[in-house]
C-alpha cells in the first residue's frame, strides 16, 4: 500500500530590507514576524501573526475596553427604554426614592433631638461625681450611670452617622436619576425646554 506523502510545509516571510524569502523553516531572527504558510501550488492557505509590539498591545486593550463600554451602554439604554414611557415616569420614580430617604432622614433627626435632651439630662446627673464634678470629694460615678453616659453617646453617634448615609443616598440617588433623565431625552429627542416642564412639575418639595 502507497505511503500518503506528507504535505511539506513552505513558509513566506519579508526580511529587514523587504526582501520576501521561502522555505520549509524560518531564521530564528525573524520568528516573531508575520509569515504566510503555503501550498504545494504556492498559494497561501495560512497567515501566521507575528509577535505583537507592546503598542499593538496596548492599542487592542484600548479598543477592547471601548467596545466592552459600548456594549455596557447599549444595556443600559436599552433597559432605561424598557423601563420608562416619559420623563415624567423617571420623575415620580425618582421623587418616591427621595422621599424615602428624606422621611428615613427626618425620623432620624427628632430620634437625635430626644437622645440630645436625654444625654443633657445624663451629664447633669454626671456632673455630681468624679471625673465630671468639681468638687475634689465627690464620690466616683455608679457604673450604671457611667455606663448610661456611654452607650446614649455610642447611639447618638451611631445615628448621626445614618444621617449622613441616608443623605449622601439621597444625593446619589437625585445624581443616578438626573443622568438616566438626560440620557432618555438624548435617546428619545426629546427637547430641553419640554422635558424641564415635565422635571418641574412632578419634582419633591424637601
Amino acid at each position: 500500500t502507497a505511503v500518503a506523502r506528507e504535505e511539506q510545509k513552505v513558509f513566506k516571510w519579508t526580511d529587514d530590507e523587504g526582501q520576501v524569502h521561502y522555505g520549509d523553516s524560518i531564521p530564528a531572527e525573524y520568528a516573531d514576524r508575520p509569515k504566510e504558510r503555503l501550498n504545494d501550488q504556492g498559494v497561501a492557505v495560512e497567515e501566521i501573526a507575528g509577535k505583537k509590539t507592546a503598542e499593538q498591545l496596548a492599542e487592542e486593550a484600548r479598543l477592547e475596553k471601548v467596545r466592552v463600554a459600548q456594549e455596557l451602554q447599549q444595556r443600559a439604554d436599552q433597559a432605561l427604554l424598557n423601563t420608562y414611557l416619559s420623563v415624567e415616569e423617571i420623575v415620580m420614580h425618582r421623587d418616591r426614592r427621595v422621599e424615602l430617604y428624606q422621611a428615613q432622614s427626618k425620623v432620624t433627626e427628632l430620634y437625635l433631638k430626644n437622645l440630645g435632651r436625654r444625654l443633657d439630662s445624663i451629664r447633669t446627673e454626671a456632673s455630681r461625681y468624679q471625673p465630671y464634678s468639681e468638687d475634689p470629694n465627690a464620690p466616683m460615678i455608679p457604673d450604671d450611670l457611667a455606663r448610661d453616659l456611654r452607650d446614649t453617646k455610642d447611639t447618638i453617634a451611631r445615628h448621626e452617622n445614618n444621617l449622613r448615609k441616608y443623605e449622601r443616598n439621597e444625593r446619589q440617588i437625585i445624581e443616578r436619576f438626573d443622568k438616566d433623565i438626560s440620557r432618555f431625552k438624548i435617546l428619545k429627542g426629546i427637547d430641553e425646554p419640554q422635558a424641564a416642564v415635565a422635571e418641574n412639575s412632578a419634582s419633591v418639595t424637601p
